[in-house]
């Protein structure tokens, strides 16, 4: 079992900055990759950002240019750098670990119990 727990959230006015962490632990083999999605009030749950063991990430287009996920592999933690927030930015952010626990099975999908982004003068 792999858990997963995000931090970081907060209050922010527009045009400030925020950092999220994503930390997984448990009984961890092969995480494949980590990725950031997020849920606005009254909207779906979208993703924000992904990153794939080896370093490719992909964004959405909403925060190209502003938000920049990385990992530290050696404390399986996934961090979501976030500049110039909008009030458009403002959801509960979730991070997902997709996670293989031995060769020859399945990934599966972890998931955090989010953390709240306000963006807000």
């Amino acid at each position: 079992q792999v858990q997963v727990v995000e931090s970081g959230g907060g209050l922010v006015q527009p045009g400030g900055s925020l950092r999220l962490s994503c930390a997984a632990s448990g009984s961890i083999f092969s995480i494949l990759s980590m990725g950031w999605y997020r849920r606005p009030p009254g909207n779906k749950r979208e993703l924000v950002a992904s990153i794939i063991n080896g370093g490719s990430t992909n964004y959405a287009d909403s925060v190209k240019g502003r938000f920049t996920i990385s990992t530290d592999n050696t404390k399986n933690t996934a961090y979501l750098e976030m500049n110039n927030l909008k009030p458009e930015d403002t959801a509960v952010y979730y991070c997902s670990v997709k996670h293989r626990r031995g060769w020859g099975y399945l990934p599966v999908d972890y998931w955090g119990q989010g953390t709240q982004v306000t963006v807000s003068s």
